[in-house]
């Protein structure tokens, strides 16, 4: 406590030559000891992620730059404030409201650091927009947090009680001071401090203010991330948020006609719109179920080159369409949703899922088959409105929801809901009433047991390691239940009338020191059921691909807005290209003879260009080739593309 009070009396001895400005500048100098303390914390923590990008004092004096960013914002309220309540006339109002200021903004730096290494040891990251989408869902989030995150949340707590005992005690001197300026010094002086603390929050004499982009230092996110605060990453996040940035504004611009001709677009009232011709053609197209799975990426797939932990899902790919190298289009569930249900090409803005002008008229492949007469159902463990999931099914083409309130005495509940095993036995119970019904289907069933804290049944399945709670377990669990599915499934009457497929969303915690970390993107999949012949498909595909390819198979005629390919009308070795969006990076890889060519946009900075091994999994960052214009106006394009699509809602059927 004597080095607290040393601190204290340090701090207060400069901050009061400041007059009706010191909590302030206490503010100031606090916040930036703490934050300094907790990066240099975190820099050790990650050395060697640091140490590697040869960046290490960089980090630490941009961080400085940041954190004054920061602070200066927690400031300018009082700031705006101060001509009026600093006066002398109001003094014991600023006094009160700025003691309470300044405590709050020290908790709250506190708990927001504190919250950080959990948050990046799951997601590789700052806290960020997800961790604010977060705080819409407390009931699940708490339930997730209380069961895995224990020591993370007790954590989280004792630093911010912590900090506000400790805040109050700094606080104290305060408390007891008398006006020392007169008016006049205070309207003299605080133009000037306004004036730099504005300049400081811009922190940038160039035409744009500073944001995120300009502390990208390193082609490692999780060490940029680290030149930033907790604070002013969740903040830049909000913002966003609200503002549902457009892609031209990150990535730049490109005339209308360019991008419609390069893409393959028509200037018309639905510039994507084509008509498939089905690859099968049948009297009586075929019902479709898709298992999306849960944070299943290849890293999981002992084939795929990852940890033996889906012996069901190796048996089962010689039995149907596997893809060797599928790539997912981001690292939410709402993305992979938004691609494997619509086909929409990813952007930097949130997932359509999400997003207001696409909660009603905007396709998805619900809506295409429900105007054919199909029964359209999404089935899920835990709670429907969850990610907006509910509201964008119901409002595009799904007549029926089925969630947690709806299993009667499942077998496990946990923090996410019911098991997969609840899940699939509730999906093959009501794919045998649609087929009793003799209506065709399309049944989506969305697994939840793998993600933290990694809950699922005693009993299932022999353990992959110790402790019980980790992703390799439950991935393990969750092939089991996808297992257990198929061999019902296989022994019903819908089986022969029915093609399924099984793919993953994303894979779980992607992360990386690349700018895109692509293998954390690759993902499997396969299509199996009624008449599908086994193939190995090796060529590189991606998410979006799967719908237009689902529809082919089932023997669907008729218009669409989608970009993907028809894989089912293509040679399985045929050469691909796959689009990834990873935080405000979007990749663009393309397949060639000789390697996969890599360009990454990136907000406010040129594009970078690189070369990604398959058998290595590793992006290697190199010099532009000599295509490389060509490759960053495809990317553009492919990013502007669907920006525009959204924006005009023109991503529907006429």
């Amino acid at each position: 406590m004597q080095f607290f009070h040393r601190i204290k009396q340090n701090i207060w001895r400069v901050s009061n030559k400041m007059g009706p400005f010191a909590p302030l500048f206490a503010m100031l100098l606090v916040g930036l000891l703490i934050l300094s303390l907790s990066r240099v914390g975190l820099v050790f923590w990650k050395f060697g992620r640091v140490d590697a990008t040869g960046k290490l004092v960089q980090v630490l004096l941009q961080g400085v730059r940041v954190d004054l960013i920061q602070l200066s914002l927690m400031a300018l309220i009082p700031l705006l404030l101060a001509p009026i309540l600093a006066t002398k006339q109001f003094f014991k109002i600023w006094q009160k409201f700025s003691y309470v200021w300044v405590i709050l903004g020290i908790v709250l730096l506190v708990f927001l650091e504190a919250a950080t290494p959990g948050f990046i040891g799951e997601y590789d990251v700052r806290p960020n927009r997800i961790f604010v989408e977060y705080l819409k869902y407390p009931h699940e989030v708490f339930g997730m947090l209380w069961r895995g995150f224990k020591v993370h949340i007790f954590a989280g707590v004792g630093f911010s009680l912590l900090a506000f005992w400790l805040a109050r005690r700094f606080m104290q001197p305060w408390q007891f001071a008398k006006p020392s300026w007169s008016n006049k010094k205070l309207w003299l002086i605080w133009p000037l401090i306004f004036l730099l603390a504005a300049f400081t929050i811009r922190s940038s004499l160039g035409h744009r203010p500073a944001n995120p982009a300009l502390f990208a230092i390193t082609p490692d996110n999780m060490v940029n991330s680290l030149v930033l605060n907790s604070g002013y990453s969740v903040i830049y996040s909000a913002y966003n948020l609200i503002k549902e940035t457009k892609s031209s504004e990150v990535y730049g611009k490109m005339p209308r006609e360019e991008i419609f001709k390069i893409t393959g677009a028509k200037e018309a009232d639905f510039p994507t719109l084509t008509t498939l011709s089905p690859s099968h053609k049948r009297e009586k197209p075929l019902n479709l179920v898709i298992i999306l799975q849960e944070s299943l990426g290849a890293t999981f797939v002992e084939s795929l080159g990852g940890v033996p932990v889906t012996p069901n899902l190796e048996k089962l790919k010689d039995e149907g369409i596997w893809f060797e190298q599928l790539y997912a289009t981001g690292t939410r569930s709402v993305r992979g949703i938004e691609a494997v249900i619509t086909g929409f090409q990813p952007t930097p803005a949130d997932s359509t899922v999400k997003l207001s002008k696409s909660q009603k008229n905007f396709f998805t492949i619900a809506d295409l088959l429900q105007k054919r007469g199909y029964m359209t159902e999404f089935i899920y463990g835990g709670e429907s409105h969850f990610d907006n999931m509910r509201s964008f099914f119901m409002g595009n083409g799904f007549t029926n929801v089925v969630d947690q309130k709806d299993y009667k005495n499942p077998v496990f509940l946990g923090s996410w809901g019911v098991s997969d095993e609840d899940l699939l036995n509730k999906t093959h119970e009501q794919l045998l009433a649609h087929h009793q019904a003799g209506k065709p289907f399309f049944t989506l069933a969305f697994s939840s047991s793998n993600h933290a804290p990694f809950e699922f049944p005693d009993g299932r399945i022999e353990l992959y390691e110790q402790p019980k709670a980790t992703d390799n377990n439950a991935v393990k669990y969750a092939d089991y239940a996808i297992g257990e599915f198929i061999k019902k499934a296989k022994a019903s009457p819908y089986w022969q009338d029915t093609v399924f497929l099984i793919v993953a969303d994303h894979d779980i915690r992607v992360r990386g020191d690349t700018l895109v970390p692509i293998e954390r993107f690759h993902i499997p999949g396969l299509i199996l059921g009624a008449d599908i012949q086994p193939q190995r498909f090796t060529g590189v595909a991606s998410q979006m691909d799967l719908p237009v390819t689902m529809l082919s198979l089932m023997g669907i005629e008729g218009q669409h807005p989608m970009t993907g390919r028809d894989l089912s009308r293509l040679a399985p070795n045929t050469l691909g290209r796959a689009m990834m969006q990873y935080n405000d990076n979007f990749g663009w890889m393309e397949e060639t003879p000789s390697g996969n060519q890599v360009v990454v946009l990136r907000s406010g900075k040129p594009a970078a260009h690189g070369v990604y091994d398959v058998k290595s999994k590793h992006l290697t960052e190199s010099a532009p080739p000599n295509n490389a214009i060509e490759l960053e106006k495809r990317a553009l394009a492919n990013v502007l593309l669907p920006d525009l699509l959204y924006n005009e809602q023109r991503y529907r059927l006429p």
